[in-house]
């Protein structure tokens, strides 16, 4: 059985690996950046949420800077995406499917760090960081970009992530995570997401609006 680190790690790893895809994308098929502006965007989405959760956990230098696993597993995935864009051109919601399983892989590993690696942190504090991680390297993306960030938007995005960050810390609290805890919390967030995108679901708003 996976210890946690190394659950903890493979998790963070994957994460990365599938928003690097989903930033690069975006970067070839939304902005038309070259190769340079592509690995940019890529590595910048793929990287972006563990250094945010890092930074606030106080663990310092950030895993990104400190394990080259991390640059090189970001750089692999951009450079996927600007290879192989035409043929994930015809996988239906690519960009989307990506930005899921990213959302989905690090709000289970940020909210995995946030219990097991620091000192002091409750429950709440776990699911906020999780939630951190989840959409911390998509809206740096679409600041790049000049864009609303997503999860500003009349879109669930950030209620995923924050249910699969409570999934591993009850888990947790309960004695029960492990691997399978992970694949459900993970598995909870993509869900979530994945239904949101099918039905046109929003988070809520206030009464009134024009959304409401």
């Amino acid at each position: 059985m996976a210890t946690p680190f190394e659950l903890f790690l493979i998790l963070d790893l994957a994460g990365t690996f599938a928003f690097a895809v989903n930033g690069a994308l975006v970067a070839t098929r939304v902005a038309r950046l070259d190769l340079v502006g592509v690995l940019t965007l890529g590595m910048l989405t793929a990287l972006g949420g563990g250094i945010l959760r890092d930074v606030m956990l106080g663990s310092l230098p950030p895993a990104t800077f400190s394990d080259w696993r991390y640059l090189a597993v970001a750089a692999s995935g951009s450079l996927v995406a600007f290879l192989f864009g035409r043929q994930l051109d015809r996988v239906p919601r690519t960009i989307l499917v990506a930005d899921a399983l990213g959302l989905s892989l690090f709000a289970v590993a940020g909210a995995s760090k946030a219990l097991n690696y620091a000192d002091g942190i409750g429950p709440v504090q776990a699911v906020i960081l999780g939630a951190v991680t989840a959409v911390g390297g998509g809206t740096l993306r679409d600041v790049m970009l000049g864009r609303v960030p997503v999860v500003l938007r009349s879109e669930l995005y950030a209620i995923p992530a924050l249910a699969g960050a409570l999934v591993v810390t009850v888990a947790d609290r309960t004695g029960v995570y492990g691997v399978t805890a992970a694949v459900v919390a993970a598995g909870v967030c993509f869900g979530i997401r994945m239904v949101g995108l099918r039905f046109h679901l929003d988070a809520p708003f206030p009464p009134g609006s024009r959304h409401a």
